[in-house]
């Protein structure tokens, strides 16, 4: 994102689109080949599940961000604190136990 703002010009609003776009595209391959390799199922389920949990994942940030301005946290302060949270609670266990889920678990 902040490549495209800086060097090419780009509106943050569409350098953001952009870059979650294919960040999302790029967790997704490498969370399907090699964080959950054991769990190769279907890739259009999974893509679907993935783009589930990542909706969820865009209101908890956002939802955090709020939050942390709305008590006087800087910004980027709060964005990162918020971003660990989420990955942590929230991404990495529904992606082990949703997106990624063995056929066996899933029964």
């Amino acid at each position: 994102m902040t490549a495209l703002v800086e060097l090419a010009s780009a509106r943050p609003s569409l350098a953001t689109l952009v870059g979650s776009a294919s960040g999302a595209l790029f967790h997704f391959t490498l969370s399907r080949r090699w964080v959950f390799p054991g769990h190769q199922g279907p890739w259009q389920g999974q893509a679907l599940r993935y783009a589930l949990i990542s909706g969820g994942s865009a209101l908890w940030n956002g939802l955090g961000v709020e939050l942390g301005e709305r008590v006087g946290v800087p910004y980027l302060a709060s964005r990162a604190l918020v971003a660990v949270i989420v990955s942590v609670a929230w991404n990495f266990p529904m992606h082990r136990s949703f997106v990624f889920r063995s056929r066996l678990e899933a029964s």
